[in-house]
Order: structure tokens, then sequence, then C-alpha cells
């Protein structure tokens, strides 16, 4: 039998590198990242599409700069606005499935409780405006697709707060975190798993593909804590080593781009669409601990 072919954008991020190892169980994955492909240019885009000519696309390529975004624009735009419209276009002429990434700063965080895919978006950011842009582009082109929000992506590699943390604890006595936003830390290795588990119910041979649960889900961690909290989780555990933890607000820690107050997302829709149940956020951070433990150089 066949297998599907699966192109994933991204290949060297955080997420993209878990999904080339999560999705191969699923079909034949290759992936592509810059400087094969462009996002400023799109024919690059439409090219390495042609040539893969894949059932499935997961864009997993995103500008994630948030406060650089505010400053200079443009590759934020191309890459999180016009690309994922690109490759729609594609996915839509081939008859594939698109899945793409989107983020929690699509909200304004003036919600007090967890956001729902129903809820209007507001982002305070240029970062948020680009992803809820390429969210709209890739809805507008109409073909099959999953946009999948998430929040707070962080794992064993690449660059992220927990590796920064951990980095800066090393060096300073005191660390200031900010203490009044609130979300669900999210593992890079959790939402590969869970979109193999969704691809899994789609695009094996007899399961039928979407049958129109094309639309925006939310996927992240269960649970929710600060900066300061999910820090803490983790820091915590150097002992004697962890620095004086100082809890502040997002105030005394002023930065370019605005940040929502309440990030923390709601993953019912996801639990009843595709039964698909995130781990609670400290469960899923022991499990990233224990992998960087692991792969520590032994004394």
């Amino acid at each position: 039998m066949k297998k599907p072919k699966i192109l994933v954008f991204g290949r060297v991020g955080q997420v993209g590198w878990e999904l080339r190892h999560k999705l191969a169980c699923l079909g034949h994955v290759s992936s592509v990242d810059y400087p094969e492909i462009d996002f400023s240019k799109p024919d690059t885009i439409r090219a390495a599409v042609r040539a893969a000519e894949p059932s499935v696309i997961v864009n997993a390529a995103a500008y994630t700069a948030v406060d650089k975004a505010e400053t200079a624009p443009d590759p934020a735009w191309a890459i999180n606005a016009a690309g994922p419209g690109v490759i729609a276009e594609e996915a839509k002429r081939l008859g594939a499935l698109m899945v793409h990434y989107s983020t929690d700063y699509v909200y304004d965080g003036g919600k007090s409780s967890p956001w729902v895919e129903t809820d209007p978006p507001n982002p305070l950011n240029i970062y948020g405006k680009t992803k809820l842009a390429g969210d709209e582009a890739i809805a507008a082109v109409g073909g099959d697709y999953l946009i999948l929000r998430t929040s707070w992506v962080y794992g064993a590699r690449g660059s992220n707060f927990l590796l920064t943390m951990l980095r800066l604890a090393r060096e300073r006595p005191e660390l200031r975190i900010v203490d009044d936003q609130t979300g669900s830390p999210t593992t890079s290795e959790c939402i590969a798993q869970a979109t193999a588990q969704i691809l899994a119910q789609v695009i094996v041979p007899g399961a039928g593909g979407l049958n129109g649960r094309s639309g925006v889900y939310h996927l992240t961690s269960a649970g929710a804590t600060t900066w300061f909290g999910f820090a803490q989780a983790f820091l915590s555990r150097l002992g004697e080593a962890c620095p004086k933890l100082t809890p502040i607000p997002s105030s005394d820690y002023p930065v370019p781009a605005r940040r929502p107050v309440n990030s923390v997302l709601s993953c019912a829709k996801l639990a009843e669409t595709f039964g698909v149940h995130m781990p609670e956020w400290e469960v899923a951070l022991d499990l990233v601990l224990e992998t960087l433990a692991e792969s520590a150089p032994k004394a």
C-alpha cells in the first residue's frame, strides 16, 4: 500500500524537528527550510510543493521574533502572513490537506476565562497580526486545512524560554520574571505528537479525510501558569544552584511588543472532534527536563 507523502515546512525549528520524527510512522516525510525556500520569494514555495507532490503539507515555519517584528515587520509579514496563503493555494491545487500552526497572540488577553475558537481575534502586536493574517489567508483559499493555535512553545532544543532561563540561572544571582501574564507552556514534542494523532485519523487509508472538519483548533497543554510560575517549576529543581527568583509585573520589564495578559486557550473542540487530550503542562515539563538530563554531559 502506497504511503502518503508528507511535506514539512520548517525542518530545523523546534516543532519541525519533532514533526519529522513523529510523522514518520504515517507516511514518507520530506522537509524543506531556508535557503531552499525563501518566504519572500513565493516561487520557491510553489516549487518545493510541486517537487514533492504531497498529500499533506505541514507548515511549521514561522517568524517568532515577537519584539523585533515591531520595528522590522517585513519578514514577519512574508513568513507568517503571505507564505501560508501561497502554501494553501498549492495544497488546494493538489487536493492536499494543509496543517498550519498559529498562536495565542491573535487574542488581546482581555478575557478572564480560556479563549475558544469562536472568540474574535484582536492581536496586540505585529507578530500576532501577521499570524492572524496567515490564518485568514488559509481559510480564504478554501481547501482542506487545520489551523492549530498553540502557546508558549518550548522544548529540549532550539531557542525558547526554558533554555534561556536555564542559561541565565548559571550566569546571574537573581532572575526577575514576569508574573502577571498567564498561559499554558506547551512542548514542541507534544505539539508534534498531537498532530500525528490527528493525522492518523485523517490520512490513513479508509479514514475518509477531514469530512468537513476544516477549521481552527486550539492545541496547548492543559492547565495554566505565569511566566514566573513556569520558571519556578523548573529552576527550583536546581536546588542550591538556583538563583533568587523575583516575580515582577510586566510594567517592570518593558518590551517593544505588548503581550496578552491571559493567553489560556480552551482545547475542548480538539478533544471533542479528534479525541486528542493534551497533558498537564507540569507533566510535559517533567518529560523535557528528563530529556535534558539524559543529554547532559556525564561527570
